[in-house]
């Protein structure tokens, strides 16, 4: 017989009769929160570990009506604010006992299957991180009526059968014009990233109307179709290409760090500029590049920590209210604007 079979075989009741104590104190001290004493459940894990003994979650789950899975969907890995995400999301998720199922989503036609594919899990929330997931996407995986939670996170839905976890799109975005303003900056522009019909980020809208409500001009814009600094190098290069010197923005104000990435990229080794001092650029999102050498990037902060733990607290709540919620996070200024 193998080790793992040994292992198999040892039980609660075992851990109970080396520890000393009932066969419930063990299940209690292997749950989050629950009602032991600090010594007791040391007690019991030292037992644990001694024999080897591993906790079946399966049959767990199969007693409770609580699994403790999420299914957790995310595309567009060439933004590198997913890994932060990932990162700050699934510790907050195993800090307080919840598993993740993680599905990269390919493309918009990968998200409908994937979606379903989630739905028929034995997980109490499906958590959707990216861009692909649109109002027909999310229509038709609820028609199923399968999902306990279906959460949106780091964007907005108007889906009522979504819980959002944002930050706020709108008073972020009028920190940042307004940070633009008072820099005496006069011809900005936009660099966006794909337009969604729902799970939608507000940042170019809420820029150019407040552009031009202060000054009177509607600023230029230009988007892509991915959040991928390559495809943010090479739609400046093409915006800026046929515009003499004088006609050229004096600010690139990207919808995410991805983007503002790609625009210094661009505007340093392609046309030999200098940021911020021919061109100024500000991003969204401050992931661990932004701060690197080669970029210094003045950026808006999320507070991902924060929102990932608004979702565990959201996951945890069996009631019925609205538990949409949006964030405040902060300017950074470096180098770059």
């Amino acid at each position: 017989m193998s080790a793992s079979d040994l292992q198999a075989n040892i039980t609660a009741d075992d851990v109970a009769v080396l520890a000393g104590v009932s066969r419930w104190t063990v299940n209690r001290a292997f749950k989050n929160n629950a009602s032991i004493s600090p010594a007791t459940r040391e007690k019991v894990m030292k037992a644990a570990q001694t024999l080897g003994y591993v906790p079946d979650l399966r049959a767990a789950a199969l007693a409770s009506d609580r699994s403790n899975l999420v299914a957790l969907l995310v595309d567009d890995f060439n933004n590198p604010h997913k890994l932060v995400m990932l990162e700050r999301l699934t510790r907050a998720l195993r800090t307080r006992g919840w598993d993740t199922l993680l599905v990269n989503t390919l493309d918009r036609e990968d998200a409908g299957p994937a979606l379903m594919n989630a739905s028929q899990r034995r997980v109490d929330a499906t958590i959707l991180i990216g861009i692909q997931f649109d109002d027909e996407v999310l229509a038709t995986a609820h028609s199923a009526r399968r999902f306990k939670k279906l959460i949106i996170f780091a964007r907005t839905s108007q889906n009522p059968d979504t819980i959002s976890i944002a930050v706020d799109d709108v008073a972020a975005t009028r920190e940042i014009a307004q940070y633009v303003m008072r820099r005496g900056y006069k011809r900005p522009l936009y660099l966006a990233g794909p337009r969604t019909v729902s799970a939608h980020l507000s940042r170019k809208e809420t820029f150019v109307a407040l552009w031009q409500e202060h000054t009177g001009f509607t600023p230029d814009a230009v988007s892509v179709a991915a959040y991928d600094p390559n495809l943010a190098t090479e739609i400046i290069d093409t915006t800026l290409r046929p515009m003499a010197a004088e006609d050229r923005p004096d600010i690139v104000v990207c919808e995410n760090d991805a983007l503002a990435i790609g625009a210094i990229d661009c505007i340093k080794h392609r046309f030999g500029l200098k940021v911020p001092q021919d061109i100024a650029v500000i991003g969204f999102d401050d992931v661990p590049q932004a701060a690197s050498a080669n970029y210094r990037l003045t950026t808006y902060r999320q507070p991902i920590s924060a929102m990932a733990e608004y979702l565990v607290d959201v996951l945890e709540n069996s009631g019925t209210e609205d538990m949409d919620k949006m964030f405040l996070g902060k300017m950074v200024i470096r180098d770059s604007a």
